[in-house]
This record gives C-alpha cells, structure tokens and sequence, in this order.
C-alpha cells in the first residue's frame, strides 16, 4: 500500500509502498476514506512535538472496513466507519472512570512511543524497519485501529466528510463540553483554523447569545462568519481585547476558547474574560511553551484556566454522528480544500503557510 512516511530528517512528507497491515485481537483494517490535514502533525512535522522516526502521521480518519481481528464484534468486514483520534484502551483507570480523554494507555503507548497497546506498531518498511503510528496512522491507504474506536457512519453521511469528527469536532465538542456553556453567554474563539471553525459551529448550534471570532485572516474570519459567527475581530488590524471589551459592554466574555497553542493568545484569552470567566485552552502549543497569567486578577475575579485535549471518544463520537445526521452539524462546510495522498506533503505545506481556511482532508479515492 502507499503512505506518507515522516523521516525525521526535515518538515516533510515522501509516499513510499510499504506492506500492508494486519489487525491482531481486539482490531480492526480500515481502508481508508480521507484522512484530516491537523496542525498537531504540522507539530510533529516541524519538530516541535517529540515523536519516535520514520512514521506514519494522521490521525483524524474514515474509511470502510476491510478485515477484522478476533474478539471483535461492534463492526463488521464493509462497515463504514469513522475513528477518532484519542483511541480509548477501555481498561486503565482514567477509562475505567469514563475519563477517556485521559486514557493512560493511549498516552504512554502511542503518544510516547508510537505503538499500539502490545507495544508493537502495526506499520514496517519492507525490511522490517518499524514506521511509528500517530494515533492509527491515516495517510495510508489502510491503517489498523482498536475496534472500541471505530463507530459506524449512517447511511446518507458522507464518509469522506466525516473523517474530520475525529480530531477537528471531536477537540471542539470536548472544549465546548469542558466549557460547561450556558446560552446566555457571550464567548470568544481566538484562531479560525478546523477546531476554532468547529466550536463556533457547535456553539452556534447550541443558541449561544454572543460569539466572537479572533484570527489574523480575514478571509478565515469570513468563514466562520458564515458558520454563526456574531462577530469577528481581525487581532492584526485592531486591538482584540478594546474590540471584545468594546463588543461586550465593557465587561469581557464570559468563555474565551484558545484554539491556536500561543503564548500571546493564551493571553488575549485571559485579558477578555469578564468576571469568574473562564479560558478554555485547546491548542497544542510546541513543547516547552509557557503562558503568563497575572495571579492577583485570576483569584480576585475568580477567573478558571481549563484544559481540553479531546472529547470521549465511545459517549461523544455516537453523539457525534448524531448530530450529523440531524443536520445540526455540518462537517462539509468545515472542509475548505480537498487532496489526494500524492498531494499529502503539498497539504501540509500549504497548512504551515497559513494557506488552508477550515479544513483540508487527504481522499484516498475509496469506493
């Protein structure tokens, strides 16, 4: 099969036919349908998130099902399915509690070493040198998953659409969960990229009063106007906290989501709270990142920092696709640029240049 193989040795991707996978017990093989274009492997790209080389990156992916390993029985051989990109273990303690955005596993395993939960990665050149998988490892045309991370599309769902619910959706209806929103309040999301794009979507569709939108692009910032934007803000051009404190009364918004992984808009996030706000912080920052807070204004104002890496995986995905089909979400009008896996270096040099609005996913062509 084709794949775009990481090296380690600069920010780019070369397609290389390396043997195809086999799922063990517990897994399944997913022909892939299109797998998301995510700034987290721009991350691991550029160097600035540590992860094992060579490897096989992408991890927000949809595709049919082409085989099965044993002990699997919630999917089935042409099950059309999407996976996202925390693949709970079901066993460790944070799963265990229903915490699987937590999932032990998940980070020491695949996220350190780039493995499944044997220890073993499921993807090799064709002289046995292991290629690392991030998450599942979807710019391929198959890739191997846990059979508790796969949930079947509905009929009438396009499957090649769907693939962004598993990391772009998926972050955002975790930050939006973690926000705790009320529809009274009024909010902000700095940077218009997939996730920020998701959030006001899903913040949108929750009849959330007030919505702001921060970014440096205006073309960006048009987008998410379209997706229920009540306001955007162009932080390049104008003061973002005068234009939000300008825009709210003078008080500052209630939840402010940090969608880019930045030091200065982690602090823009904080400077636009209003009173017992609280900053959602969803962006991965390259490692070693610091964020600056003025503590005496965050204990006065009972101000709250919240993390969000990612949603539930087996609770919020079924919900997910839910709301989907419902027409309450609508993954299609995220996706602003399509490709093909040829095209996957292309994808993410565009995406490192600013280029991409929304989202970009990698079609692989599955029937």
């Amino acid at each position: 099969m084709k794949a775009a193989v990481f090296d380690g040795t600069s920010p780019s991707l070369t397609i290389e036919d390396i043997p195809k996978p086999t799922p063990r017990r517990g897994e399944i093989l997913l022909k892939v349908a299109a797998c998301g274009v995510c700034h987290t492997d721009l991350h691991v790209l550029k160097s600035e998130v540590d992860f094992p080389v060579p490897a096989v990156l992408g991890h927000e992916v949809s595709g049919i099902v082409d085989a099965i390993g044993d002990g699997v029985e919630n999917v089935a051989v042409g099950d059309r399915v999407v996976c996202a990109f925390i693949m709970p273990c079901g066993d460790c303690r944070h799963c265990a509690r229903g915490k699987e955005d937590l999932c032990e596993k998940f980070f020491a395993f695949n996220r350190l070493k780039g493995t499944l939960y044997d220890g073993d990665s499921r993807l090799a050149r064709h002289d046995g040198t292991p290629l690392a998988m991030y998450s599942m490892g979807g710019l391929a045309e198959y890739c191997v998953v846990p059979a508790s991370d796969a949930f079947p599309v509905p009929d009438g769902v396009g499957l090649d659409e769907v693939s962004i619910l598993g990391c772009s959706s998926f972050t955002a209806l975790g930050a939006i969960n973690n926000a705790q929103l009320s529809l009274g309040d009024r909010i902000a999301v700095i940077a218009a990229g997939g996730v920020g794009s998701s959030i006001v979507q899903f913040a949108s569709a929750a009849g959330v009063s007030q919505i702001i939108a921060i970014d440096i692009d205006d073309d960006k910032l048009a987008a998410v106007q379209a997706l229920g934007a009540t306001h955007v803000v162009n932080s390049k051009t104008s003061d973002a906290v005068a234009e939000v404190k300008a825009l709210t009364d003078g008080h500052g918004v209630d939840v402010a989501f940090e969608a880019l992984g930045n030091p200065h808009t982690f602090a823009t996030a904080m400077d636009i709270l209003d009173d017992g706000g609280r900053a959602v912080v969803v962006g991965i920052a390259p490692a070693g990142s610091v964020g600056e807070i003025d503590l005496a204004r965050m204990v006065r104002r009972k101000l709250e920092i919240h993390g969000s890496y990612g949603a539930k995986a087996r609770t919020d995905m079924p919900a997910l696709l839910r709301m989907v089909e419902g027409g309450i979400v609508a993954p299609e009008r995220v996706i602003t640029r399509r490709y093909t896996l040829d095209q996957a270096d292309e994808a993410y040099q565009a995406l490192a240049r600013g280029e991409i609005t929304g989202r970009a996913i990698i079609e692989m062509g599955t029937d």
